[in-house]
């Protein structure tokens, strides 16, 4: 579709701020800063959803997109060439508009993300536990939280799961 038909459709929806996720947008980010700008143009906030692998074009930054950056850790499976990209993460570190998002179920979790927090210069941390049940949120919320609160980082819940479970595409 071409930007303006994008762009058009998304304004149909009446909102103040256009999330993009899936897949990994930064890869497409040179096709995302036209929709961008039309959309800033319009007064719409953006929010974009990164496993933080790509640094974001100066166009993204230029126009104040927020940045949720969620990095993969070990449990992940990936090699860690592959979800950890130290140029990368430490240029999304140095802008104000990032948070960094980390999905965690232990407290070794909660190690790694220190480890990635110290080597990168991360500052605005979340933990959101692992889960695709109420009951493994719960009992990784469990874990977590104390030892979350104690390094003085944030915590949340896994929202989508509680409301809608394991389902796709609602």
């Amino acid at each position: 579709m071409p930007v303006g038909a994008v762009a058009a459709e998304l304004l149909a929806f009446g909102v103040g701020m256009v999330v993009i996720s899936g897949g990994e947008p930064l890869n497409q980010q040179q096709r995302l800063v036209p929709l961008v700008a039309e959309l800033n143009g319009r007064g719409v906030e953006i929010e974009i959803e990164t496993n933080g692998t790509r640094a974001p074009d100066e166009r993204l930054i230029e126009a104040d997109v927020r940045f949720n950056v969620s990095p993969k850790l070990s449990h992940a499976g990936d090699p860690a060439g592959r979800r950890i990209v130290p140029k990368a993460l430490r240029a999304m570190a140095r802008l104000p508009s990032s948070t960094f998002k980390f999905v965690c179920r232990d407290t070794a979790d909660l190690d790694e993300v220190a480890a990635l927090v110290e080597e990168h210069g991360i500052e605005s941390v979340w933990i959101m536990p692992e889960g695709q049940s109420t009951e493994e949120i719960d009992k990784h919320m469990q874990q977590l939280v104390s030892e979350v609160i104690d390094r003085g980082w944030n915590i949340t819940t896994r929202l989508h799961t509680l409301v809608w479970g394991h389902k796709r595409g609602v």
